[in-house]
């Protein structure tokens, strides 16, 4: 079937089941890459690691990630969005059905530190092109007034993938074993590979605007690549990941070593922040479609997650050694740290819009793919700096040193002519993200 023909068929509100594909596409590979790890006690029984080889092995799809997210986004760019989500998904789903038949441990085989950390690297490397290609679908498919909305939507993938991978993959393991795991997460790539099949296909025309008359998407000169405002924008956003990635990585050990919270309190307060950040993305995507404001609404992100870890901080160096002691100090630390965390959570879909469209919606998969590449950079970086910030000065100087990241973040992501410019709507864009989270 000739793709431009078949695509020509199809109707505005096609653009929906883009977007779904999407969605499904990240969910599923975020269930593995997010689910595996809360695998991580039964997968130390299972293969027999130490917890330094056990971190090792599961930063090695992260290490994946981060490789292979610019080379899958120049590759978007040159053979479509279609093509590279049904070569990534299904590649991903082999890689996963290999590791079921020889990376699984068993009663009678136990498969070698090789063949488990290779089969996650892989899984990584394939993985990684799902964002580029989707968020590509997104810019082509929607008018300029939607695509704040429609990449909201699409980044709530992450963490509802990784609460699905949470809740799911740990009970596959201890139930049914790792092959049956990796069977699992290789059906759910699959499955994403057929509605990407079906529904992705690139726009009959191209999007218009609402007076009807075409828009034309930015074409800079030079590519993303060569654009130094690309790469400002790419580093504010892995610079404002470093907290994201504390939370979601030390925030259950800092409730429970600091906070002497208990389980279920901890489990609350990660659930509500993986919740608020999907509900924050969805409405921030749309709020600043309608008011065209997304620098004031970044800007304002920025500083509230300044203030809110400072706050974290603060507290943290007030309570000392009586948190224990004190049931207001330690309801406190878990507020503190669900509004941190949702308020560093809630600004991607918005600063993944601006990026692609100061690249243009030819060239987004690159820049998308030169975010993810930053974004994941930091996340293999941060899990592995916060135990030395906490020998240095305890929780304390974790939290400032995220506070510290959000500050850096903030003039890189909206740059000085654009906060001046919107000086009036972050007022408001600040005022409506403190009353929502």
């Amino acid at each position: 079937m000739n793709p431009s023909t078949s695509s020509s068929s199809f109707r505005p509100s096609h653009r929906w089941k883009v977007l779904a594909a999407g969605v499904a596409a990240n969910a599923a590979f975020s269930v593995a890459f997010s689910g595996i790890p809360m695998t991580a006690v039964l997968m130390r029984t299972g293969y027999q690691l130490d917890n330094a080889t056990l971190g090792l092995v599961l930063g090695l799809m992260g290490l994946g990630i981060a490789v292979s997210e610019l080379p899958w986004g120049l590759l978007t760019d040159r053979w479509g969005d279609r093509p590279v989500l049904l070569t990534g998904l299904g590649s991903t789903a082999v890689a996963l059905t290999a590791m079921a038949l020889w990376a699984a441990p068993s009663a009678q085989h136990i498969p070698g530190l090789g063949s488990l950390g290779a089969g996650l690297l892989l899984v990584g490397l394939l993985g990684g092109s799902v964002n580029g290609a989707s968020g590509r679908a997104v810019m082509t498919w929607f008018e300029a007034g939607e695509r704040g909305l429609a990449m909201s939507i699409r980044q709530t993938a992450v963490p509802l993938g990784g609460g699905i991978g949470a809740l799911v993959l740990p009970f596959v393991a201890l139930h049914f074993g790792f092959a049956a795991l990796y069977g699992l997460l290789a059906v759910l790539c699959l499955l994403s590979a057929v509605m990407s099949w079906a529904w992705v296909h690139e726009p009959p025309i191209a999007p218009r605007t609402k007076a009807g008359t075409a828009q034309a998407p930015a074409s800079p000169q030079s590519g993303p690549l060569r654009d130094a405002r690309v790469w400002r924008i790419v580093a504010g956003i892995g610079i404002l990941c470093a907290p994201q990635f504390a939370v979601l990585s030390f925030g259950t050990v800092f409730l429970h070593d600091f906070g002497h919270a208990g389980l279920a309190t901890i489990t609350a307060t990660m659930v509500l922040i993986q919740i608020g950040a999907m509900v924050m993305r969805v409405w921030s995507g749309r709020w600043t479609d309608r008011r065209s404001n997304r620098p004031a609404y970044l800007r304002a992100c920025s500083a509230l997650s300044v203030l809110l870890f400072a706050a974290l901080a603060g507290l943290v160096m007030a309570a000392g050694t009586h948190t224990a002691d004190s049931a207001a100090l330690r309801i406190a630390l878990v507020v503190l740290l669900a509004a941190s965390g949702v308020c560093v959570s809630a600004w991607h879909g918005v600063a993944y819009t601006e990026l692609a469209t100061l690249a243009g919606a030819a060239r987004a998969g690159t820049a998308l793919g030169m975010a993810n590449t930053s974004v994941f950079l930091v996340c293999f970086v941060t899990p592995f700096s916060i135990p030395h910030l906490l020998t240095l000065q305890g929780w304390a100087l974790v939290w400032l040193t995220a506070s510290a990241c959000a500050l850096v973040a903030m003039p890189l992501l909206v740059p000085r002519q654009h906060a001046a410019a919107d000086a009036g709507g972050q007022k408001v864009a600040k005022t409506a993200l403190s009353r929502s989270t």
